[in-house]
C-alpha cells in the first residue's frame, strides 16, 4: 500500500480537519488493488478479479438512502453506456448489506452491482484506504483500475459533495491512449 504524502494532503484536502487528514490512507496510482470478494446479492458474490481483462471503476461511498450518494450512483447509472465504450465496468461499494443495496438498486433502477462491505464491517473500504473510523462508513472514494488489476486513477471526495464523473472519464481516456 502507498500512503498520501503527508505534506500534501492539505492542499489536496483542504475541506478535511486534521483528524480527518490523519485518516488519509488512500491507495494511489500504481498501487496493485487488493483482492476482495463482498455479496453483490444475498447469495451472490463478485471478486475484483472477476473483471481481470477490463477496466474497473471502485465507487465507494458513505451509505444507501442519503442524499448525495443517490444522486451520485444515479449519474454513474446513466453514464454506464460511456463507461463500457471504455472497456469498464462499475461497481458501488458500502458497508451497507445486501438486503439494504437490493432495495435501494431496485429503487433506484440501477444496472450495475452494488457490494456490501457490511461483514467483517469496513474490511475492503480499508484495504483501498476509504474507510472512516470515526462514523463507521466507506468515505466518497473512487478507483479506476486497469485490466490487469492496477489503480490508474483514485480520488477522495469530501462525503458531502458528488464527485461527479470528470475524474473517472479522463483516468479512463488516459488508459485507452496507452
Amino acid at each position: 500500500m502507498q500512503l498520501s504524502n503527508e505534506n500534501s494532503d492539505s492542499e489536496k484536502y483542504p475541506e478535511l480537519n486534521l483528524n480527518q487528514l490523519q485518516n488519509i490512507m488512500i491507495l494511489e496510482k500504481g498501487t496493485s488493488a487488493p483482492e476482495f470478494e463482498l455479496n453483490a446479492t444475498p447469495d451472490q458474490k463478485l471478486k475484483r478479479s472477476d473483471f481481470l481483462g477490463k477496466n474497473l471503476i471502485l465507487v465507494f461511498y458513505p451509505a444507501d438512502w442519503s442524499p448525495v450518494c443517490g444522486d451520485q450512483v444515479v449519474l454513474y447509472n446513466e453514464m454506464l453506456s460511456i463507461f463500457h465504450k471504455y472497456n469498464a465496468d462499475i461497481v458501488g461499494i458500502s458497508v451497507d448489506s445486501s438486503w439494504c443495496h437490493d432495495a435501494f438498486s431496485s429503487d433506484r433502477k440501477l444496472h450495475y452491482p452494488l457490494l456490501a462491505d457490511f461483514n467483517p464491517k469496513g474490511e475492503v473500504s480499508k484495504a483501498y484506504g476509504v474507510y472512516n473510523e470515526e462514523n463507521g462508513t466507506s468515505q466518497r472514494g473512487l478507483f479506476v483500475i486497469d485490466s490487469e488489476g492496477i489503480i490508474q486513477w483514485s480520488y477522495l471526495s469530501p462525503d458531502g459533495i458528488n464527485p461527479g464523473a470528470d475524474g473517472i472519464i479522463e483516468a479512463l481516456e488516459t488508459l485507452t491512449k496507452k
